[in-house]
């Protein structure tokens, strides 16, 4: 599995300081992305990427279409091609994070890898911060 670290646009290499100030999309969540636009007929359109709180853990990842141009303070990222937006808030617990797609017996989707998980809910869908 092959990932592409993503970060603002004029960035071009990736630190390991920098990689904690970035959000990483693997190429199989470029490709999932990708696919899954093309078959709501929004080729074009972004996907964002956020944490809310909720869920049995505390806060839970939150990923939606956005067809609107990104607000005025979001970070904008992008990775084949594909535009993500991330909101300052939810960025805080998003940074160092890889956006991964997992196929499994019993899941299929995008998964969050993140450093600053301490745990997550047996349902895997909420979790708490270090």
């Amino acid at each position: 599995m092959e990932s592409t670290p993503v970060t603002e646009p004029e960035a071009s290499a990736v630190s390991p300081a920098a990689a904690k100030k970035t959000v990483t999309i693997t190429d199989g969540a470029v490709e999932y992305a990708k696919k899954r636009l093309a078959q709501r007929g929004t080729p074009d359109a972004a996907l964002r990427l956020g944490v809310r709180g909720g869920g049995c853990s505390g806060f839970s990842y939150v990923i939606e279409f956005s067809d609107e141009p990104p607000r005025e303070r979001d970070l904008v990222f992008e990775a084949g091609g594909v535009r993500f937006y991330v909101d300052k808030k939810s960025f805080v617990y998003l940074a160092g994070s890889a956006l991964d797609y997992e196929k499994t017996l019993v899941f299929q989707g995008f998964k969050f890898k993140n450093p600053q998980e301490a745990s997550r809910c047996g349902c895997g869908h909420s979790f708490t911060v270090r």
